[in-house]
């Protein structure tokens, strides 16, 4: 008789804040207050970037360092064993939209693969704001074709083919890869997506900068699983999204929660999460590592080796937990 052998985690990992790293963006704001305490010096800010590759550590004893040689170093501490890459999985950022983005359109992973890149980008908006008439722009009205797609990026009408969605507060938008999407001005989307940053743009309203046309034609799917997602409400969370690269979901604190409570049905009780306070403020304490502040817009990443620890909320705290999923 033989019986599998067990397996270990290495030395436990404490959850560690992340400190954001602020993109320019032709189409950003320069001050982002009352969002983030950050005005741009020069060039105007589109995206605050939460776990990037470049975002530095901000707690613990990895403080200062890349995140992006955190899991080079330790991928089997932060991702849990079994994990089929050791590069950080999902790319978390906050986008501002003072201006329309291009129209653009991600690769999935059989084509960034083909053109060397290690994956494709599918992503998700979770709406944390917006004004009364905001939209994107979510994959092609029916009936629209490539050749119509063409034409319009020559004739400046491209926009008569996409499909408009009002965009509302708590709004979960999910756009796979091959969706030709945009995003307009007025809502503060946090966007979940694939640990990649491939954007092939279609169409980019006059200016200055490179156009993809092949490219985001190859890409464009004419029909896609985007569009808004119903949250299911649990007992003790709410799952605003669970697909094959990831999970968002909102979950209750209720003045402190175990740790151990966090990982939902059917999730291994042993696997990296992003805790992100959409408001309100947190900390994270345990009786093996310094507290952790959680702050508003904030992230603090858990590892999978992570020691017990328990959620405080230190006031109106909106927690969402963001797990990155394995597509079989």
């Amino acid at each position: 008789m033989t019986t599998e052998p067990e397996t270990s985690l290495s030395l436990p990992m404490s959850p560690f804040r992340i400190a954001p790293l602020f993109d320019p963006r032709v189409w950003g704001y320069r001050d982002l207050r009352p969002w983030y305490d950050h005005v741009a010096e020069s060039e105007p800010i589109g995206e605050v970037w939460l776990t990037g590759d470049e975002c530095l550590v901000a707690t613990g004893p990895h403080a200062g360092q890349k995140l992006s040689n955190l899991f080079r170093d330790f991928h089997e501490d932060l991702l849990g064993p079994g994990a089929p890459s050791p590069d950080s999985p999902l790319l978390i950022k906050v986008l501002f939209a003072r201006e329309k983005l291009s129209v653009q359109v991600h690769p999935d992973d059989k084509m960034a693969q083909k053109y060397g890149d290690p994956r494709g980008k599918t992503e998700c908006w979770y709406a944390l704001a917006a004004e009364p008439e905001a939209k994107v722009a979510l994959g092609l009205k029916p009936g629209v074709t490539l050749e119509q797609v063409r034409n319009g990026i020559h004739d400046g009408t491209l926009e008569e083919s996409l499909n408009m969605v009002q965009v509302v507060a708590g709004d979960l938008i999910f756009v796979d890869a091959g969706t030709v999407h945009a995003i307009w001005p007025g809502a503060v989307l946090m966007e979940t997506q694939q640990n990649c940053d491939l954007t092939y743009r279609m169409y980019d309203y006059g200016r200055p900068r490179e156009l993809h046309i092949e490219k985001s034609l190859e890409a464009t799917k004419l029909t896609t699983r985007a569009g808004k997602v119903l949250p299911t409400e649990l007992a003790d969370r709410t799952i605003l999204i669970d697909v094959e690269y990831f999970r968002v979901e909102r979950v209750p604190v209720a003045g402190s929660r175990m740790g151990k409570t966090l990982p939902g049905r059917g999730e291994l009780a042993h696997g990296l999460s992003y805790l992100f306070a959409a408001s309100g403020a947190g900390r994270l304490i345990g009786p093996d590592f310094d507290p952790v502040d959680l702050p508003t817009r904030g992230i603090v990443a858990v590892p999978a080796s992570s020691p017990a620890f328990i959620v405080q909320d230190m006031g109106l705290l909106d927690l969402i937990r963001i797990t990155p999923r394995w597509p079989a």
